[in-house]
């Protein structure tokens, strides 16, 4: 059976989505300037070891280290800061706070399935996998339902922007592609910045804004950065990693129909097929560190203040922990995939995605007695280079 990435030519410089190992577990590329880390153990030192490959990293990219845009984002946040900040942040995802977020994934889901039931195509990605996270983190954070489509379409303006940039690009053409990924993010921050005023005017109130906005740092209130930042990497991992999770399990179910009708027949097997996807098309591909020192690693000795650049999807396909890699195995156990990165800066919202996750497959599968790729209409795919997505996924279900 011809891969996900083999039938429709995704990322052909992602190697290992094509079955190819790397060289080499730690690689420098002169052309970028970066070091990257395709093996998982090499993967995991580096998650694990942030006093040297340190998040805040933004200083070595073109969008700088501006702090009103980076303070309060945990993915650019190292201890001590980091602990206090996700501690503050962390009851928002308790496992029961999810779970009592269930039956209203349920219903919203049911809700976006009511408006396809009955058509024989329709595209999943703005059908479902779009809306269902966008709307879910818009209620965390209060936002009225009017605004919510609003930042369905800054985020999908911002993704489709920066994925023209890329690491091979000269400072200049970043700089530029990044300009342009700005405008989108501006007017959600702006909003956001309103939003928070507003919560801070109406005084304490028991929501998620309402805590951070009487929470406490160090002795100090959160500024508005704090809580802004914090919203937009809600709304921004929300939308990456769940939206398409959602559509890479489905384009993985259609590359694999054994596997689908293997699922189809045991509902138990749906949060290993999440799992599996998870690894198999990994929706975040790498994630960024920068070293604080010099450092060796797999032999390769790495100089302070140096880019890495840590690609999940190479290690979730690295043989030295998993057994037959490139297949896709929805019953495959155990799955430690990187999916949600690992360390400190695991993903917090990781459950949530596991949760909306699930409750769409299995409402897809209870809707549709199939859904398949239609030959007709191609799905499309997320430009960046550090992402694994589609950005359309046209269906069928007859």
């Amino acid at each position: 059976m011809t891969s996900p990435a083999e039938r429709w030519g995704i990322h052909p410089e992602h190697f290992w989505l094509h079955g190819r190992a790397p060289g080499h577990p730690v690689e420098f590329d002169e052309k970028t300037n970066a070091w990257n880390v395709y093996g998982y153990r090499e993967a995991v030192e580096v998650l694990s070891t942030p006093q040297v490959f340190s998040s805040h990293m933004a200083r070595l990219l073109p969008m700088g280290a501006d702090e009103s845009f980076t303070e309060g984002d945990l993915l650019q946040t190292d201890p001590p800061d980091h602990r206090e900040l996700r501690k503050l942040v962390g009851h928002a995802f308790t496992p029961k706070v999810v779970a009592d977020l269930e039956p209203r994934i349920t219903a919203l889901t049911h809700e976006l399935l009511d408006a396809v039931v009955g058509r024989d195509r329709f595209d999943l990605m703005t059908s479902l996998a779009y809306p269902l996270p966008v709307t879910v983190v818009a209620e965390l954070l209060s936002i009225p339902a009017a605004d919510r489509h609003l930042f369905e379409g800054w985020m999908t303006q911002m993704v489709l922007s920066l994925g023209d940039v890329s690491m091979e690009d000269d400072a200049e053409d970043q700089e530029r592609i990044f300009e342009a990924g700005m405008v989108p993010m501006r007017k959600m921050l702006e909003y956001l910045r309103e939003h928070t005023a507003e919560c801070r005017r109406r005084g304490e109130r028991d929501d998620l804004l309402g805590r951070l906005a009487s929470a406490e740092l160090g002795g100090r209130r959160l500024s508005d950065n704090h809580i802004v930042n914090f919203a937009k990497m809600l709304l921004i991992a929300g939308y990456l990693t769940t939206t398409m999770l959602i559509g890479n399990t489905v384009l993985c179910l259609d590359s694999y129909p054994e596997q689908a009708a293997r699922v189809r027949r045991d509902r138990s097997l749906v949060p290993g097929l999440l799992e599996e996807s998870m690894r198999f098309m990994s929706p975040v591909a790498a994630t960024y560190r920068a070293t604080t020192a010099e450092v060796e690693i797999a032999g390769r000795r790495l100089d302070a203040g140096q880019l890495v650049m840590v690609w999940f999807g190479a290690a979730n396909r690295d043989p030295r922990q998993f057994a037959d890699p490139d297949v896709f195995d929805v019953a495959r156990g155990p799955n430690a995939h990187l999916g949600f990165g690992r360390g400190i800066h695991f993903c917090l919202g990781g459950p949530l995605a596991r949760m909306e996750g699930r409750v769409a497959m299995n409402l897809l599968f209870d809707r549709f007695p199939k859904f398949l790729t239609d030959p007709d209409n191609p799905p499309t795919f997320m430009p960046g280079f550090d992402t694994t997505g589609v950005a359309t996924l046209p269906v069928r279900t007859s």
